[in-house]
């Protein structure tokens, strides 16, 4: 059923950088979809771009909304807008209070808020209500899976080890967005919904100014004016429901959540313990269990994978138990991981982290694709990889990582890192073999054509070419140190 095809070879996007976009320029984007860097997407040859993978839609789904005409003598500004009471309200505030013409934008990066129509016209609405001038959805996930996702997964970025940054590399994604809206817009202003206390506000802002530093960030969650009105939720619930605006007055889960197409974030409420729940209780609601399966309720018979990568991007996936055959399209190809590796439990963890503001914070998070992506990709880097160019790659890894995590991916020492990366990542292509079960990624097999691995030269069964009477005098010299090290100690008193 799996049958091998060579690796197609992918062009190397970093998505960094951006360039101004006229109102023309991004109706047309938004008409077309948009990838790497603003340039329409290729359709995917693997799966028509109006199919479906991994129970989503495929097919472009940016819509721009122009509600009415702005008002000249008001400063227009961007919002990053989510359609919850937090942005609602301040929406509603910079318009009405602050004097600003907002266009409300909201990126779709596979989160369920803005999975289909009706969800997005809802937003929408929302925006409209809350007295925006314009709307934008932009749907961002194949940039996001192409030219972030990718890029972390290539440099093996694993923040303190243990964080695959789903949410830290979402943000400059969604921040290049909202600036080239900005240029197209006119507006000099841009904001956010993010908390004083968190690490996004600085992600936001620090992309922001990256991307053009004449742009002014106004920040509500760090305005004393709008602190001293807004003490509580009860009190955002009374100005919404003053201005007409549609929100829920219930919370749905005590919990936050942050969700996109890499994985879902779970933190606040009851996990802000970090000793709970423990072996005694349960986690709260949906926690961890949205994107991937309790083992108990994984399937018995595993799942057996072969992926295909070209310079460590991931160009196929080939289901060898179904025969699916996936190539090219990088949405497909993660969206169907992601169902495949959820429905086998693998990528769950809790874990307490050190946030860039100064403070720990606990996070559970589900990343299935990533996690299994990361395994693989590894595995084939140590089969092609010099030992000591991996080495060097390694401690390089640790730096891209706290890069992202603390926001600076359009910064100049990404840039190096970036470049650094991409020479490394030049002999990564190959195919791994796997198998995913019960929680696991299971690495059963690797091939490359640029394989340094020589069977005949490891073989217990065959010379090779070494010959094992040099081992003598190499153990020798190697042991130097270690007797003047014995001898130096003996005599110590």
């Amino acid at each position: 059923l799996c049958v091998r095809s060579p690796c197609v070879r992918a062009k190397s996007v970093a998505g960094g950088g951006g360039r101004r976009m006229t109102t023309r320029g991004l109706a047309r984007w938004v008409a077309s979809g948009a990838s790497r860097r603003g340039s329409p997407r290729a359709a995917a040859r693997g799966v028509a771009s109006s199919g479906v993978a991994g129970g989503i839609h495929l097919r472009d789904s940016s819509t721009m909304t122009k509600f009415r005409e702005a008002d000249a003598s008001k400063p227009k500004i961007v919002l990053a807008y989510s359609g919850g009471l937090d942005t609602s309200t301040q929406l509603a505030y910079l318009a009405h209070e602050r004097g600003f013409e907002v266009c409300a934008y909201i990126a779709d990066l596979g989160q369920s808020d803005v999975r289909d129509a009706a969800s997005v016209e809802a937003v929408r609405d929302k925006a409209e209500a809350s007295g925006a001038y314009a709307f934008y959805c932009a749907d961002l996930r194949r940039d996001f899976v192409a030219n972030y996702v990718y890029e972390c997964i290539r440099a093996n970025a694993l923040y303190e080890g243990r964080y695959l940054l789903g949410t830290a590399m979402a943000r400059p994604c969604i921040a290049k967005r909202q600036v080239e809206i900005a240029w197209a817009e006119g507006a000099r202003f841009v904001s956010h919904g993010s908390t004083g206390k968190g690490n996004d506000q600085v992600r936001f802002e620090l992309c922001y100014l990256g991307m053009d530093p004449t742009l002014e960030c106004v920040t509500l969650w760090r305005d004393r004016e709008y602190l001293a009105k807004f003490e509580g939720r009860q009190d955002l619930l009374d100005y919404a429901t003053s201005r007409g605006i549609p929100v829920s007055a219930t919370k749905k889960h005590s919990y936050s959540e942050d969700e996109n197409i890499m994985h879902i974030s779970y933190e606040s409420g009851e996990l802000e313990d970090p000793a709970y729940p423990g072996v005694a209780q349960e986690y709260p609601g949906k926690v961890l269990r949205k994107l991937t399966n309790d083992l108990d309720q994984t399937p018995d018979a595993p799942a057996n994978l072969e992926l295909d990568f070209d310079q460590g991007r991931c160009l196929a996936l080939r289901d060898c138990d179904t025969g699916l055959d996936l190539r090219d399209d990088p949405l497909a190809i993660f969206a169907e991981l992601n169902a495949l590796a959820g429905l086998h439990g693998v990528g769950r963890i809790d874990i307490v982290e050190n946030r860039y503001v100064g403070m720990k914070s606990r996070g559970c998070y589900e990343t299935p694709a990533g996690t299994v992506l990361a395994a693989a990709h590894l595995d084939l880097e140590t089969l092609t990889i010099d030992r000591e160019v991996m080495r060097l790659r390694d401690t390089l890894s640790l730096k891209f990582a706290e890069l992202v995590y603390n926001g600076y991916w359009f910064s100049p020492e990404m840039d190096f890192l970036r470049h650094a990366m991409d020479h490394a990542q030049t002999p990564v292509s190959g195919t791994v073999a796997l198998r995913l079960h019960k929680g696991h990624v299971l690495c059963r097999g690797r091939t490359s054509p640029h394989s340094l691995y020589q069977q005949n030269l490891v073989s217990m069964d065959h010379e090779g070419g070494f010959k094992p009477e040099h081992s003598t005098g190499f153990i020798q010299t190697l042991a130097t140190r270690l007797k003047a090290s014995k001898k130096r100690d003996s005599q110590l008193p």
